[in-house]
């Protein structure tokens, strides 16, 4: 196990982050592990636990851009969308910081075990719960208000119905935080949460350009070089009619071969090469969808 610096900050203390003590309900105690100067405001970025290839697509590429531009990331460390942007925080060699839903230095999920070890070490793990604290169910939806808290912004990448996620992007209206959401398609249930959220009000983000939009008018993000820094260099095969389709839609094998007029062998032999590329992944349901950038 990876050494730490262990911390606790208390409301009023000088280093307690100010942005956090302004927010409704702020904890008494925060127990730090790691380093409490990564607790400043940053962008957070919460998604479902069970995500897609989508997802998963979408919190590297949103957290990552950002993160290599001096944004922290901040998050749950949880299974699917928070682990792949914490992750993509780390290798973009940017700032991320973890809450907990347990004591700072437990590893829960006990899989995110070396991503824990690494934010501890070079950034911060932090908790209102005293040190060596279990996981209990109650404490999750409180840790979504420190997430919040920490969070000038709020990016939801994919949430179905009903989701816990609603339950920060709550927080975050509370503490009067900006709330943006990534669309999905109207035909996957795993989108259904942060389509909705986008009704409701929250900002739509589909690309690079429309977040820097949005981290500037919040104060992350300072104004960026002519050109926009937004080209995101597009893979060959993504210019493949199967890719295409699987953008707009996660399909199976013999309703692409439907929906595009192909025979079923050629869309099988697309599919293994785009998965290949990285640009389709398989789901557990057998459908197919856009998968991360490699």
């Amino acid at each position: 196990m990876a050494s730490y610096d262990r911390s606790e900050l208390h409301t009023g203390d000088a280093g307690y982050p100010a942005c956090l003590a302004e927010t409704p309900r702020p904890p008494r105690t925060l127990y730090v592990a790691g380093d409490p100067s990564a607790l400043r405001l940053g962008l957070g970025v919460v998604g479902s636990r069970k995500a897609t290839p989508y997802g998963l697509a979408c919190a590297q590429r949103f957290a990552g851009w950002a993160a290599a531009r001096g944004v922290t990331i901040v998050s749950g460390a949880a299974y699917g969308c928070d682990q792949a942007a914490q992750r993509a925080a780390l290798a973009a060699g940017g700032r991320t910081v973890a809450v907990l839903g347990c004591g700072a230095d437990v590893d829960y999920p006990s899989g995110a075990a070396d991503l824990l070890d690494t934010i501890r070490r070079d950034d911060a793990v932090v908790s209102e719960l005293p040190w060596g604290s279990p996981p209990t169910k109650w404490a999750f939806p409180e840790r979504n208000r420190i997430i919040a808290g920490l969070s000038a912004a709020l990016l939801v990448v994919e949430a179905g119905l009903p989701s816990g996620t609603f339950s920060t992007a709550d927080h975050a209206l509370d503490a009067s935080r900006d709330v943006l959401a990534v669309p999905g398609s109207i035909f996957a249930p795993e989108c259904r949460g942060a389509n909705r959220l986008i009704r409701q009000g929250a900002f739509a983000v589909t690309d690079v350009s429309e977040l820097a939009e949005d981290l500037r008018s919040c104060g992350l993000l300072g104004a960026l070089p002519d050109g926009g820094d937004f080209e995101q260099p597009q893979a060959a095969e993504e210019s493949d009619p199967v890719a295409r389709a699987l953008l707009a839609d996660p399909m199976r094998p013999d309703d692409l071969a439907r929906a595009l007029a192909m025979d079923i062998i050629e869309v099988m032999r697309r599919l293994a090469r785009l998965e290949t590329a990285g640009v389709a992944h398989r789901y557990p349901d057998g459908r197919y969808g856009p998968g991360p950038r490699r």
